[in-house]
């Protein structure tokens, strides 16, 4: 029964949804820039309280579980997130943009223009960030939201929906964002909202994204997992080798762009021979635990200043989201790509080399949302290419690929005019 009355509670929550994505087509731009204001303000004036949310949640979680530092607020995560909404705020308009147009034989004006998706349910794990920045998005692409947020935030949600529904409300706008309960069961009736949700995009673990992906009938943009992975090449830079591996590892171990797997030409000597000293950094500054391969174990046993483990088969193929990476040599870069179209994602790849002819082959070969070659892959994200603040970081190949700004929460539709034309 209790499942029974939480399902008609998220549908009607739902279909009030609905309506208020309907509300919001007919806003002007400047307003929903305004909301996204407001909402700045008022998180710069309740850093306290938002602070006091989120400590009740941290408390409930082991500060050594990887997701810990998901979860956690601090005053400069928030003042950088005001930060974040007011730029979302300054991007053009994703709306009403004209993507072809074209004039038909009979006289038929045709436009294709950009136009909002409508409901958009976000299913995630762990990040509080997450609801004011898909909210923020949504809101600039005229989008309303449905968020499912875990049990792991829920008090830091909460008070968070709280300053949205502040901000929506002194703007004039329709209650275009909806937080349904933390409870699990609450998961179901969104997935199977046909008619009220227009696309899910699941944020979080790989278990997260394939039971959404497996039991919805809303279509879904898979936002997956990062298994990272940086190929050195017989001969790359080693300076530059160095500096990559590390930031694509410590930078921030608990996103999905952060190094998991490293993988070196074997036969380039300078580059084994320094292994340790292109490891130097992440163990003497980071404690990365190292899951070496039989021949990089021996090459480091002993030598570097951190923990070394052998590698087995359950080292590749994971996404570690702490200070832990796997380290295998390889024999060229035929069993280096080899190797990443096994145990990859398809998230963010990259390659270190001074090859032109091995770049171009990489960058072409590698089944991946984003490669990189002689780059780290923390520039995954949407800031970075210049998108502004992103939903995630799409995996699959239908509607998105890589960071997903504003213009992937946009769909289109056709306009056509004509002079009393007939078929």
């Amino acid at each position: 029964m209790i499942a029974a009355d939480l399902t008609t509670e998220v549908r009607a929550e739902l279909a009030n949804l609905r309506s208020a994505a309907a509300g919001l087509n007919r806003q002007p731009a400047e307003r929903l820039n305004d909301c996204l204001t407001t909402l700045a303000e008022l998180t710069e004036k309740n850093i306290l309280p938002l602070l006091e949310a989120n400590a009740k949640d941290l408390a409930r979680m082991d500060v050594d579980n990887p997701k810990y530092d998901r979860l956690l607020l601090n005053e400069e995560r928030l003042l950088a997130i005001a930060a974040d909404l007011r730029r979302v705020a300054a991007l053009p308009s994703p709306l009403d943009q004209t993507l072809e147009q074209s004039t038909l034989a009979n006289g038929l004006e045709l436009r294709r223009v950009s136009v909002p998706i409508g409901v958009v349910g976000i299913v995630f794990e762990s990040r509080p960030n997450v609801t004011f920045d898909v909210f923020a998005l949504n809101l600039k692409a005229g989008n309303a939201s449905a968020l499912k947020g875990s049990r792991d935030a829920r008090d830091s949600n909460v008070a968070i929906k709280k300053l949205i529904d502040e901000a929506l409300s002194a703007c004039g706008l329709p209650a275009a964002c909806y937080l349904a309960p933390a409870e699990r069961e609450a998961l179901k009736p969104i997935l199977e909202a046909d008619g009220l949700v227009d696309v899910i995009i699941p944020r979080g673990s790989q278990g997260l994204i394939d039971f959404v992906r497996a039991n919805a009938s809303v279509p879904v943009i898979e936002t997956g997992a990062g298994i990272c992975h940086v190929y050195i090449d017989a001969d790359a830079n080693l300076d530059w080798a160095k500096a990559i591996i590390t930031n694509a590892k410590s930078r921030r171990v608990s996103v999905c762009n952060a190094l998991d797997c490293l993988l070196i030409h074997r036969d380039h000597l300078a580059v084994a021979s320094k292994l340790v000293e292109l490891l130097s950094d992440l163990g003497e500054k980071h404690n990365c635990i190292i899951y070496a391969g039989p021949d990089a174990w021996t090459d480091i046993i002993g030598l570097y200043p951190g923990e070394v483990e052998l590698a087995t088969e359950e080292s590749f193929g994971r996404e570690f989201l702490s200070m832990k990476m796997s380290v295998k040599y390889v024999d060229d870069i035929s069993e280096a790509i080899a190797h990443v179209e096994r145990y990859g994602s398809r998230h963010s790849e990259a390659i270190v080399s001074n090859n032109e002819a091995n770049i171009k082959r990489y960058l072409r070969e590698v089944d991946a949302a984003v490669v990189y070659a002689n780059t780290s892959t923390a520039v995954t994200d949407g800031g970075q290419f210049e998108l502004g603040a992103e939903i995630g970081i799409s995996t699959q190949k239908l509607h998105a690929r890589g960071p997903m700004g504003l213009a992937a929460l946009t769909s289109y539709k056709w306009l056509v005019e004509g002079q009393g034309q007939v078929r």
